[in-house]
C-alpha cells in the first residue's frame, strides 16, 4: 500500500455480499498530496491507479468535492463494510460522511442507474450490468429512507445473482427496475437539504495542515 494512503476499502462483489467462486477484490481509497505540492505549476494528480491489481484511489480534495455531489461510487466507499486501511485522518473521514449527504441523491442514484438502463440492449442484456444497475437503485433507495446507502445487499443475494446469470426473462429485470424508480422517485427522505460543506472543508484544511 502507498503511504500516503489515508484510507482503503474493499468495494464491488466482496462488499456487497455478491461474490462468487473467482470475484476479484475492487479496491478504492482516499490519498493526500504533499500540501506544497499545490504550490507548484504542475499540480498533484487528482486520482491514481494501482499499485494493488483492481485499486483505484483519489486525492483527498477530489474524493470530497465528489462525495458533496453525491456521487454514489464515492459515498459508497465511505459505507463499505470491509475497510482495510484507516489511518486518523481516514477515520475522521469516516465520521463526517454524514456531512455529505444531501437530497441531491436522489438524482445520482437516479440518474446513475438511468445511464446504465439506457446502454442495455433488451435482445442481448449485459446482465451483469443489469444486475448491478438493480443493486444501485436498492442501495440509492435505502439511502434517502435512512440515511445511509445500502452497500451489502445480501438479502437481495439469489434474485440479484440469478439476474447476472441470465436465469430472468428481460420483462421481469425491467419491472423490477421500473418498481425501484418510482419508489425512488416518490419516496419521503430523511436526507438534509444541503451537504454539510462548512464541516467538509474544516476537515480538508486540517489535512492540508498536518501535510505541509
Amino acid at each position: 500500500m502507498n503511504e500516503d494512503l489515508i484510507l482503503s476499502v474493499v468495494v464491488g462483489s466482496r462488499a456487497y455480499g455478491l461474490e462468487t467462486e473467482g470475484s476479484d477484490t475492487d479496491r478504492r481509497g482516499v490519498f493526500v498530496a504533499p500540501t506544497a505540492d499545490f504550490w507548484r505549476l504542475t499540480k498533484p494528480p487528482t486520482h491514481r491507479d494501482g499499485p494493488l491489481p483492481e485499486q483505484f484511489s483519489w486525492e483527498v480534495e477530489r474524493f470530497c468535492v465528489l462525495a458533496l455531489e453525491a456521487n454514489p461510487t464515492v459515498l459508497e466507499c465511505l459505507w463499505s463494510p470491509i475497510v482495510e486501511v484507516a489511518t486518523p485522518a481516514g477515520r475522521r473521514l469516516l465520521e463526517l460522511r454524514g456531512a455529505f449527504l444531501s437530497r441531491r441523491a436522489h438524482e445520482t442514484f437516479a440518474g446513475y442507474a438511468g445511464a446504465q438502463f439506457r446502454r442495455l440492449d433488451p435482445r442481448a442484456p449485459k446482465w451483469k450490468q443489469a444486475m448491478h444497475m438493480l443493486r444501485l437503485l436498492i442501495s440509492g433507495l435505502h439511502l434517502v429512507r435512512h440515511g445511509e446507502p445500502l452497500v451489502g445487499v445480501e438479502a437481495y443475494r439469489e434474485r440479484l445473482l440469478a439476474i447476472k446469470r441470465g436465469e430472468v426473462p428481460w420483462a421481469e429485470v425491467d419491472a423490477w427496475r421500473a418498481e425501484l424508480t418510482a419508489e425512488l422517485a416518490a419516496a419521503p427522505t430523511v436526507l438534509p437539504e444541503r451537504p454539510d460543506r462548512e464541516r467538509v472543508e474544516d476537515f480538508l484544511v486540517g489535512v492540508r495542515k498536518e501535510n505541509l
